[in-house]
């Protein structure tokens, strides 16, 4: 059966949205105040990455965007290395607390009575 092309683009972009925001509050967190396109930015990376990989093993694409989410974040706040590698670890964790928490929130929704 065949994907509609909304629901892809709408997927996405839904994607994102959410590494754009989890990647201005780890950017905050670490940079202090910053621009929010910056983050939306940055977060297009790792929604590519997990869009054109979504194939391969999970450890093959975290590595893989972890890593291009570094550069990205490097590239498009202009930082140094070690900077860049503490933004993007708060990047990852925030990305996974928050992947997590709606998970579970729609999971325990799923169980609710109809």
């Amino acid at each position: 059966m065949a994907v509609p092309i909304v629901a892809l683009v709408g997927t996405f972009l839904l994607a994102v949205l959410f590494y754009g925001v989890t990647a201005h509050i780890a950017a905050r967190y670490v940079l202090g105040d910053v621009p929010v396109p910056r983050a939306l930015a940055v977060g297009v990376v790792p929604a590519i990455i997990a869009f054109a990989l979504q194939a391969y093993h999970p450890g093959v694409i975290i590595l893989v965007s972890a890593t291009a989410d570094f550069f990205a974040i490097r590239a498009v706040y202009r930082l140094k290395y070690k900077t860049a590698g503490v933004v993007a670890a708060a990047h990852y964790t925030v990305s996974v607390i928050a992947a997590i928490t709606i998970f579970n929130l729609v999971r325990l929704l799923g169980t609710a009575p109809t």
